[in-house]
């Protein structure tokens, strides 16, 4: 098919990915699985080995990417998340809950380990992954558009898609009034432990309210461990702002919140090596966007719903949109294609957002609101019905059903 023919009938077949992190490379080979040649452009010179805290990856994280044959990399990498356990700074345990038995039990894994293996397949695959790519600029060419970078090179196709992230340039180039990032509150800290002198918390992992912050963890059971910390902060911060104020103070920091914590959180922070705690920085909410499309620019992943790490679904999410979108420009032109994957997503999107927003809320109360959300939580889980709250963790993406509008 020429250019002329894609340009009168709006068949999409070729595509730019913007973004090499983890949205893009699956973007990519959900695309070529369609039939789509996609290229991969990624701003930074170099790839992100060893970067990033820690994720899960939920039950439909899973199944979008067994779409497209992938789904085998998050379990061989992954440790169960059999149920997520909530407790009170005084040690009260407040509720658990968990996907439902029938569905695949949530992975959890280290977005450096998720990063790499989803890379090596895309490789294997050959997807194209070009770095040091910093788009700058994105031109509709009546057939095709082409993308310029900031080291004057170009690159043209047919479609652009915007896998860059919560800050993203080509949500700028669609619309240049899309709101930016909330700050939600709370600076956000990790670990990694290689051997935890706790025991295994077979599987469960443990969502603490402190009394001066929230504290998670879980201890595998091949003696290594997890934690990560969402400590409140009125004033906004950025990543690098947090970085600057250096490792030990930050260290001092958590030791001194959660000194009166019944958690384990004292024990494992003091037994970590300063040299392993990661400074993520603050914790943003992303204002619903209006316009995840333009023309013959697209976006998925937290570029189009960034959904607060609270949920627990980001990455899962981004994999959903990833591969519905390379669907439906499988099957439509790509402005109904484009349509189409809005209808689709969209609700669901904004709904789990919802959710992530309303539990950070809880993760910074003031002294009345932490008594009465440990007083009320407990009945209210106790009344939630499981499935109920499935739709989130049991959704299918059925690769061969075709896309309509």
């Amino acid at each position: 098919m020429t250019s002329t023919d894609t340009a009168r009938t709006g068949t999409a077949r070729s595509a730019l990915v913007i973004g090499g992190g983890i949205a893009g490379p699956v973007a990519a080979m959900a695309l070529r699985q369609a039939g789509i040649e996609a290229t991969v452009y990624e701003s930074y010179a170099s790839t992100a080995d060893g970067v990033g805290g820690g994720m899960t990856i939920a039950p439909n994280g899973q199944d979008a990417l067994d779409a497209i044959g992938a789904g085998h990399l998050v379990r061989a990498i992954g440790s169960p998340v059999t149920s997520m356990a909530l407790r009170s700074g005084t040690g009260r345990e407040l509720g658990r809950f968990a996907p439902p038995s029938r569905l695949p039990v949530p992975q959890f894994v280290w977005r450096a380990d998720l990063y790499r293996e989803i890379h090596d397949e895309a490789e294997r695959r050959s997807v194209p992954i070009h770095h040091g790519k910093r788009l700058v600029s994105a031109t509709d060419t009546g057939s095709g558009v082409t993308a310029r970078f900031a080291d004057g090179t170009q690159a043209s196709a047919d479609i652009l898609i915007g896998a860059d992230g919560i800050r993203s340039t080509v949500r700028s180039l669609i619309d240049p009034a899309a709101p930016q990032p909330h700050y939600a509150g709370l600076v956000c800290f990790g670990a990694r432990m290689d051997s935890c002198a706790l025991p295994s918390t077979d599987g469960v992992m443990y969502m603490c309210f402190g009394k001066r912050a929230f504290f998670g963890y879980q201890v595998f059971d091949d003696s290594s461990a997890m934690w990560f910390v969402n400590l409140p902060r009125s004033a906004p911060m950025t990543v690098a702002e947090a970085q600057a104020i250096g490792v030990e103070e930050w260290m001092r920091t958590l030791r001194t919140v959660f000194a009166d914590d019944s958690a384990p959180a004292l024990e494992m922070i003091s037994a970590t090596d300063p040299g392993r705690l990661l400074i993520t920085g603050p914790m943003e909410n992303m204002p619903s966007v209006p316009a995840w499309t333009h023309g013959r620019l697209a976006l998925i992943g937290d570029a189009a719903h960034a959904a607060s790490s609270s949920s627990g679904q980001g990455a899962s999410i981004a994999s959903e949109s990833a591969v519905e979108l390379a669907r439906c420009l499988r099957d439509l032109p790509y402005d109904q294609a484009f349509a189409a994957y809005e209808r689709l997503r969209r609700p669901r999107v904004e709904r789990i957002i919802k959710l992530g927003a309303r539990t950070n809320s809880n993760k910074a109360p003031g002294p009345v609101g932490r008594v009465l959300r440990d007083l009320l939580m407990p009945v209210g889980m106790k009344l939630i019905n499981p499935e109920k709250t499935a739709w989130q963790f049991d959704h299918h993406i059925d690769w061969d059903a075709k896309v309509s509008l």
